[in-house]
């Protein structure tokens, strides 16, 4: 393909040349006659026109021959390259060199390959993960009804209700994996409404407060907050992942405190815990797909999708912490009504 490329480009651009250097010198040619009046002798007159056009092709062939290398050989090695991209080879990267054209079109050549390598490794991630994580649920089920089939096992409520849990598991996986997807892609619909958020984050922490024994859960929002045009269920979501998150890493004589308050472009809500906190070579991680520290027992999807839903509104979370044992403190905006 670039050996056709070059050829077909050689012959177009000396094609052309030979044309214009004609044109050029037959015009010269003419231009003197006029002038001069006179009719040079045969061998001058014929002579003459065809030497100049053989010294300007011949230099022109020259020049642009330089030229052509300069412009083809990038082009080649971009051609060549796209091939190897095309075979599923993401490494594939070429010099930026020749005119600043060609320059720029590798660049952006090799930011596209960087980028589908990103992909491709990313893709390969995620089709891991989520097979190790559905591989332990199917085998404690199919254990089980397979202890049942061969007898091993009875068919009654103890037995069956670990059935049910690993099928819950499974469901929420699943549905955690949709929502993370969607919101990823842009493509979770948002059923906005005017929202009251003090009121939504109370709502939200209440059933949390109830299953942590009431005192560990403090709710503070400020007087006076802008309404806010959001997806109240979406939302919600947030607030019981950052909050169960808290929650799983507090001790039972810890607290966690949840704080609104309004800031210029909209509404900032945090989370605060007194729990083990996270190292700080882990915080640029937390919100990545299936990342969890070794003593996790969850899927590693909760701060991943908050943070898709967050952003999804406009808005940004981020995690701060001094290290273990020093807590960890959740932060993320909300843009006030028409701040999107």
């Amino acid at each position: 393909m670039r050996q056709r490329f070059a050829r077909r480009f050689i012959r177009s651009v000396l094609f052309a040349s030979l044309w214009i250097i004609g044109i050029f010198a037959l015009g010269g040619w003419l231009f003197g006659r006029a002038i001069d009046g006179d009719r040079p002798p045969f061998p001058f007159f014929f002579v003459w026109p065809v030497a100049m056009v053989a010294l300007l092709l011949l230099v022109g062939s020259a020049l642009g021959g330089r030229a052509l290398r300069r412009f083809a050989e990038p082009i080649g090695e971009l051609i060549d390259a796209l091939g190897r991209i095309a075979g599923g080879d993401h490494t594939a990267r070429v010099r930026e060199t020749g005119p600043r054209e060609a320059r720029e079109l590798a660049g952006a050549f090799n930011t596209m390959a960087e980028r589908l390598a990103d992909a491709e490794a990313q893709r390969r991630r995620l089709l891991a993960d989520v097979t190790h994580e559905l591989r332990t649920p199917l085998t404690v089920i199919r254990a089980q009804l397979e202890g049942i089939v061969d007898g091993v096992y009875p068919a009654d409520r103890a037995h069956l209700e670990p059935l049910l849990e690993q099928a819950h598991v499974l469901s929420r996986l699943i549905d955690d994996l949709r929502t993370l997807s969607l919101a990823e892609s842009g493509a979770l619909a948002l059923h906005r409404e005017v929202t009251d958020i003090g009121t939504l984050i109370v709502d939200a922490v209440t059933p949390l407060q109830g299953a942590a024994g009431g005192s560990r859960i403090a709710v503070e929002a400020d007087a006076g907050l802008p309404e806010l045009e959001v997806d109240p269920v979406r939302i919600r979501e947030v607030v019981t992942n950052l909050v169960g998150n808290a929650l799983r890493y507090t001790p039972a004589d810890g607290r966690i405190t949840v704080t609104v308050t309004p800031y210029a472009q909209g509404v900032a809500v945090e989370v605060r815990d007194t729990g083990a906190g996270i190292p700080q070579g882990a915080l640029p991680h937390v919100f990545d797909r299936f990342w969890k520290s070794g003593d996790s027992r969850g899927s590693g999807l909760g701060l991943a999708i908050a943070k898709g839903l967050v952003v999804a509104h406009g808005g940004e979370i981020r995690a701060a912490s001094e290290g273990a044992d020093r807590g960890t403190t959740m932060r993320f905006t909300l843009p006030a009504r028409g701040g999107r």
